[in-house]
């Protein structure tokens, strides 16, 4: 179930207008990964004419609002791994400036109709680096699919760098 109270928060920083993420169920996989289901909606884009299908910058604006929940629920319930010393405080305190993609990778199988779709996350791996002369970091690995009714599809990876980590 949404936290819906969690959800605002963690969409705060977005433009009333780019509030794409509608709800959000996180659960933790066999494998002690956190994964969350999501549902979307894109009225209207928020930089570009109608183009009638989910293209790239949406695809990604939404993974950053899916990703943004899954680690604010993570962080809250003890989910997965990588987060066991954080507070919510501390995800709020970095989420726009610490919490980077390094790598980012997506797949347009069939065109989704951005007017309602649906989309699931999971983390594969979060490590923890300390490189020599830098500060630690945390490395984290996810996948990410959306579908909608009409079997629209894209999927893709990301990398993300979690820097100045608590």
């Amino acid at each position: 179930m949404t936290d819906e109270d969690l959800l605002d928060r963690v969409l705060e920083p977005y433009k009333r207008h780019c509030k794409y993420l509608l709800s959000a169920v996180v659960t933790e996989t066999e494998a002690g990964h956190a994964f969350a289901r999501c549902e979307f909606a894109i009225p209207e884009s928020c930089y570009i004419d109608d183009t009638g299908h989910l293209n790239s910058v949406e695809v990604n604006i939404c993974y950053n609002q899916m990703m943004y929940y899954l680690v604010a629920k993570s962080v809250q319930e003890g989910l997965g791994t990588g987060f066991e010393s954080w507070t919510l405080d501390d995800f709020f305190k970095h989420q726009l400036p610490d919490i980077l993609i390094a790598r980012f990778a997506s797949n347009f199988r069939r065109p989704v109709n951005p007017r309602a779709f649906s989309g699931e996350m999971e983390f594969r791996s979060v490590t923890r680096r300390a490189p020599a002369g830098g500060g630690p970091f945390l490395h984290a690995k996810t996948a990410f699919r959306y579908w909608d009714a009409e079997s629209g599809r894209c999927d893709g990876e990301a990398t993300l760098a979690f820097v100045n980590v608590p």
